[in-house]
């Protein structure tokens, strides 16, 4: 595969990169190495990683990120409802191990050995990053706004994206069977760490520019006229120069325009614009000041 084949795949199943992202998703691939994926919210990073499976024919494993994140919602953790069933199925089975026994300690020395068959797999809940290094076939792993969970995570990270193992105290180190495709990716709430930003390959993912937003619209809204498409990434362009609460996300460009087929429209006209804007912007004062410059905003 070279760099120009993987950007055909991705607009096979509708994600247009430019040159510069397939590039170094194409050397992510070939290193091995993690992707760290950051630009502001809404520019296409998490869809980037759903795109590189289906042009990959990978699964995709997501672990959304969020403050207090740790490792038993994130790798795996013991199904201790299942083991006290367990222990109380085969009690009768401890109970004869231990009659006769002495002293407590002599009956605890008896049943040690079923310590390790109470913390073996057959106990253990896979979590996203462990499914993710114990599948047969590689997939590609998300680990989505990886910015929202705390530093120490953070910290937790870096043995498997740089190994691409992990070390369960109960079971020792648990290598990848195959080589997951690691995607990261922040919006920049907080700054990550230098350590983990040296185990990655970097991409930058910004808002793109009109005539590749309107190629976006038009490969991802059947039916939306070309010159309409235009128009809206045009003034999508106009509006994220505006100083908002939140610039409207290519997403919302596209329900945007979505609405807009919805409602059989061919032009965008002022009245249509104001009545519809509640799809592009999230917030009354964006909505109110995009209003009060709609001519200059919607002008050809």
């Amino acid at each position: 595969m070279t760099p120009s084949e993987l950007t055909r795949l991705l607009a096979r199943v509708g994600y247009l990169a430019d040159e510069r992202l397939a590039l170094i998703a194409f050397l992510a691939l070939e290193l091995e190495r993690p992707l760290l994926v950051e630009g502001p919210a809404g520019v296409g990073k998490t869809d980037l990683a759903r795109a590189l499976g289906e042009a990959l024919s990978r699964s995709l494993v997501r672990l959304q990120c969020y403050e207090g994140l740790d490792e038993a919602k994130a790798l795996y953790e013991w199904d201790y409802a299942k083991q006290m069933l367990y222990t109380q199925l085969l009690r009768d089975t401890v109970s004869g191990q231990t009659a006769g026994a002495a002293t407590v300690a002599e009956a605890a020395d008896r049943v040690a050995g079923a310590d390790a068959a109470f913390f073996s797999r057959r106990f253990l809940v896979e979590r996203p990053l462990l499914r993710a290094l114990t599948s047969e076939e590689p997939v590609v792993m998300l680990i989505d706004e990886v910015d929202r969970a705390d530093p120490e995570f953070e910290a937790f990270l870096l043995e498997i994206l740089a190994e691409r193992q992990v070390t369960i105290p109960e079971l020792g180190t648990v290598r990848a069977k195959s080589a997951p495709l690691f995607v990261l990716t922040s919006n920049g709430t907080r700054e990550m760490t230098d350590a983990l930003r040296r185990r990655c390959l970097h991409a930058f993912v910004d808002y793109p520019p009109p005539s590749r937003e309107q190629a976006i619209l038009e490969l991802r809204v059947p039916g939306l006229a070309a010159d309409l498409a235009a128009h809206l990434a045009a003034v999508a362009a106009r509006v994220r120069a505006l100083e908002l609460r939140k610039a409207p996300s290519i997403s919302e460009t596209i329900d945007w325009a979505r609405a807009l087929v919805r409602l059989g429209a061919s032009a965008l006209d002022p009245e249509l614009a104001r009545d519809t804007l509640g799809v592009l912007l999230k917030h009354e004062e964006d909505r109110a000041k995009v209003e009060g410059k709609l001519a200059t905003v919607l002008a050809r």
